[in-house]
């Protein structure tokens, strides 16, 4: 069975909801859409307090070309344009909405039958992607529109589909490729239209038989996608890992899988990318799974974009007496948030509900030298000495020594035996070579 042969460890998955059919989450109140839910240059509202708007009516704009913008969920009135806490709980801008009436823009199509029919051309498809605020949906929030635009000096031959979902108690896109395998699968197409290419392969982890089997199946209509069912590893969901699992090439140090032919995608961003280009409709809802093991009912739920973390944390129960800690994401990859007063982005796919007794680290201890976190690395790095070269402030030695090729999966951290912060230490330390590097190309006047 395929997989990376570099590093990787192997946490107990604990998909706890895994059978739990998507249920679409009722909410009246008013939502806080984030002005900004993307990587890249941050987006500007074009509304104002007062204003009335339509579902899928833009709330912003962005005339950068690494950027992307935010529609309204619900028809309703502008309460007010202004700043409300992110999951770091900084302020950032934001748009508040009081839901009145069910009034859409008349390009949104709400048909349900499915339209396997692809009318536009590559240039037209990336062009409704942008306008209808498409980004990655695996995490990072990347706007697809600028993925699919492949630089002069490269060739896309794949299209690499993450249906991975390695991360320990995620679910969300094993129950899309249940609930929605065949728009999944148009909107691959779609994709590869739009980058020119023949074949496209989804890559799926073991534990995920039924998924698999249905792909496999639905994808024997549909020329040039394959499925591969892959060794349960973590974290085989990070692109160059995916690439080197499902292709066996290598992404080169500080390139892009593009510099290998392959272009990913996550299988929630196709879903997306089919209701944008074949019903005209905005990214303003996303699948989120509540879960942990103190949830009375971890459920997964169609949710609107700007909806309260709280109003989900409601849904399956109320918040557990015992609860030490809420995670956006998984428990590798996640951040812990400082409340529920915060809203639904579209980069948000779970809310990890964790009891006390597991929610705190334990003390750090002394280094043993014992290389566990050197062999668990996928990227051939050495947490232990970038975690030393940080604490002494040598970021000569962090770029050396690649820190900046680090994608921050926490395997280090997970297998230390001292229960040493190299996660944390390694992510201070790229940020801080990655500005060392940036200041240094920025042409001075």
């Amino acid at each position: 069975m395929k997989t990376f042969h570099k590093g990787g460890v192997h946490p107990n998955d604990h998909k706890l909801n895994a059978d739990a059919p998507a249920q679409i989450l009722t909410y009246d109140g008013p939502l806080c859409i984030m002005v900004s839910q993307h990587l890249g240059a941050p987006s500007v509202p074009i509304v104002k307090r007062g204003d009335k708007v339509k579902r899928g009516q833009p709330l912003t704009e962005n005339t950068a070309f690494v950027g992307s913008v935010v529609h309204a969920p619900v028809s309703g009135l502008i309460q007010n344009v202004s700043e409300a806490p992110d999951t770091g709980n900084f302020a950032r801008p934001a748009i508040f909405i009081q839901p009145e009436g069910d009034e859409s823009e008349d390009f949104i199509v709400d048909d349900p039958t499915l339209n396997r029919e692809i009318r536009l051309s590559p240039g037209e498809i990336i062009e409704r992607i942008k306008a209808m605020g498409i980004v990655g949906l695996g995490g990072a929030c990347f706007p697809t529109h600028v993925k699919l635009s492949i630089p002069k000096d490269c060739k896309a031959e794949y299209l690499l589909i993450n249906g991975v979902e390695c991360e320990p108690f995620l679910i969300d896109d094993y129950r899309l490729m249940l609930d929605k395998p065949d728009e999944i699968l148009v909107g691959i197409h779609i994709l590869m239209k739009a980058l020119s290419v023949q074949k496209a392969i989804i890559g799926i982890e073991a534990n995920k038989p039924k998924a698999i089997a249905l792909l496999k199946e639905k994808a024997a209509a549909y020329a040039g996608i394959t499925v591969e069912a892959l060794k349960m590893k973590y974290p085989q969901g990070a692109e160059k890992q995916l690439v080197k699992a499902l292709t066996g090439r290598e992404v080169p140090s500080g390139k892009l899988p593009v510099h290998a032919g392959c272009v990913i995608q996550n299988v929630g961003t196709c879903f997306a990318v089919y209701e944008a280009v074949q019903k005209h409709k905005p990214l303003t809802e996303r699948l989120v799974t509540v879960t942990g093991p103190c949830v009375e009912s971890p459920r997964n739920f169609w949710v609107k974009i700007g909806t309260p973390v709280s109003a989900l944390v409601e849904a399956c129960g109320g918040l557990p007496e015992n609860t030490g800690k809420i995670v956006a994401g998984g428990p590798m990859m996640g951040k812990a948030l400082p409340h529920l007063n915060l809203p639904v982005t579209k980069g948000l796919s779970a809310l990890l509900l964790l009891p006390e007794e597991q929610a705190h680290r334990r003390a750090a201890e002394h280094c043993i030298r014992c290389g566990k976190c050197v062999e668990a690395c996928p990227m051939g790095l050495e947490p232990y000495l970038l975690h030393a070269a940080v604490r002494n402030q040598r970021m000569d030695l962090c770029e050396r020594h690649h820190i900046t090729d680090c994608i921050e999966c926490g395997c280090c951290q997970y297998t230390c035996p001292s229960f040493r912060p190299l996660l944390d230490t390694l992510r201070l330390g790229k940020s801080k070579v990655n500005q060392i590097i940036r200041n240094r190309n920025t042409p001075h006047q």
